[in-house]
């Protein structure tokens, strides 16, 4: 049986000046999936994200996302949610989403209902009119991730949504990645909650030095690596003296 894909990446490699960051690294996502993108940091995760989405171009190999390169007229299907994060500091939140709701295509009472709906979600309906700046770390965690799923976009990039979240407003927001996908959206996870990818990819792939450590379906990994927890086989690849 077929698997569509939504990202292939082949033969990818990226130098700066005489330093390789990634080695021939070659993986595909398949659409409807939530795919774990792991590694230590350093490992070339934030790279092959930003080749991937035309922010940096490769040295060598190709970087698709659906079936072609990315460029800036794609913006409505995608939802990234970068490392380094920031939004308009000084506006209020609800100003904010809806304005983002428009940079992705939808009419301003849409993005606006939209908006409403997802801070009443999150618990922030009472700070619709706050300035991003005043809200906690957390509270700013969650308008970051609603700035980035509030176009329902089919596939979804998200660089360690869950940092400065208390455990509650964790299980909060991986529960709303997880009704995106349900509702067909593709989930790229970055991150080294290991716990976070057992409970919810269906595949993953472990960066190590630029080049591919592991990669497949979770349960085959773990069969791979003896019944071992994605935790411990992370700290076993990444040993000092470890191949």
């Amino acid at each position: 049986m077929h698997t569509e894909t939504i990202v292939d990446v082949e033969a990818f490699q990226m130098r700066f000046g005489d330093k390789e960051i990634i080695h021939d690294l070659s993986f595909s996502v398949n659409k409807g999936e939530i795919f774990g993108f792991l590694g230590a940091n350093g490992a070339g995760k934030t790279t092959t994200i930003r080749a991937l989405l035309n922010i940096l171009q490769p040295t060598a190999g190709t970087l698709m996302v659906a079936g072609t390169r990315y460029s800036p007229s794609m913006a409505a299907m995608l939802g990234y949610l970068p490392e380094q994060r920031g939004l308009y500091r000084n506006e209020p939140i609800l100003d904010t989403l809806t304005y983002f709701g428009v940079m992705h295509g939808l009419n301003w009472t849409d993005a606006k209902t939209r908006a409403l709906k997802y801070l009443k979600q999150v618990d922030l309906a009472g700070k619709a009119k706050a300035r991003f700046a005043t809200l906690s770390g957390g509270e700013q965690q969650k308008v970051q991730l609603g700035s980035t799923i509030i176009h329902d976009p089919a596939l979804l990039v998200l660089d360690e949504p869950t940092e400065a979240l208390d455990p509650v407003n964790r299980a909060l927001l991986l529960d709303l990645v997880t009704q995106h996908r349900d509702r067909g959206a593709t989930v790229i996870l970055v991150t080294h909650r290991l716990d976070e990818v057992e409970q919810l990819c269906e595949r993953i792939l472990i960066l190590k030095d630029g080049v591919r450590a592991v990669y497949g379906h979770v349960d085959d990994v773990k069969k791979q690596f003896g019944g071992r927890a994605l935790n411990d086989i992370f700290l076993s690849l990444h040993q000092k003296g470890a191949s």
